[in-house]
């Protein structure tokens, strides 16, 4: 009789969570985890792995330090629980913050909130947890000042990522100087030049030009006949005027 109670117990538990509705918040802490996408997608899959055969309503993703409690899609996420009476879910604790007051402040809150790396962990530990988090938090940003002053000290030049953005602009710049000499010697390209200069002086239209690059055998970079869009741009690339 008991154990039979104890199954029916388990059952109506199982249940209880296939009804539930989630919304996932997933957050990364700078601009080069957006662009590569791995941190999102490594707490996606956290996320998933957890959820099994459930799916989240809704997924809000924040791109914000974890020690900030400025978080626009967090308060997204917070009024859709709300809303649709759902659960909130992270994939692990520090996602969610840093900060053990922000922590706090919203494990008191009206919404359910489910950590994946601590499903089962009452709020007591969530606390504790959570303050060690900022702990370590505060060791690493301790850690990078001191190596960068250490740096200064060596002689080193710390950028600042204007200065950073500049030097990138630059090499891009480099870059395509060298491309484009490259293309200019390349003996092809000398030919089709050359061509492209008596076709201008015979005022040939960029629909005849055309045509007779492709009749003499020359592509473009894709390996695709010319039309007379290409044609304008090689014109006006390599300063071959259109009179």
């Amino acid at each position: 009789m008991n154990g039979h109670s104890v199954t029916e117990k388990s059952v109506k538990q199982v249940l209880i969570m296939k009804q539930k509705n989630y919304v996932a918040y997933l957050r990364q802490s700078t601009v080069k985890q957006e662009i590569s996408g791995l941190g999102v997608e490594a707490q996606r899959e956290i996320i998933r792995n957890y959820l099994k055969d459930r799916k989240t309503i809704a997924e809000y993703i924040e791109t914000e330090s974890g020690r900030k409690s400025d978080r626009p899609k967090l308060t997204e996420a917070l009024e859709l629980c709300r809303k649709t009476n759902s659960v909130l879910i992270v994939a692990k604790l520090d996602r969610l913050s840093r900060n053990v007051a922000f922590t706090s402040k919203l494990l008191e809150s009206d919404v359910e909130i489910v950590f994946c790396d601590f499903p089962e962990a009452n709020k007591l530990v969530l606390h504790i947890i959570s303050s060690i988090a900022e702990y370590e938090a505060g060791l690493i940003s301790q850690r990078t000042k001191q190596s960068l002053k250490a740096k200064k000290v060596r002689g080193y030049r710390l950028g600042k990522s204007e200065n950073l953005l500049n030097k990138l602009d630059q090499a891009v710049k480099n870059s395509n100087r060298t491309n484009h000499q490259k293309a200019l010697d390349n003996p092809n390209n000398k030919r089709a030049i050359a061509l492209l200069k008596n076709l201008v002086k015979e005022d040939r239209s960029l629909s005849e030009m055309a045509r007779i690059l492709n009749s003499e055998g020359f592509v473009t970079s894709k390996g695709c006949q010319f039309r007379a869009s290409q044609v304008s741009i090689l014109l006006k690339r390599y300063n071959l005027k259109e009179d």
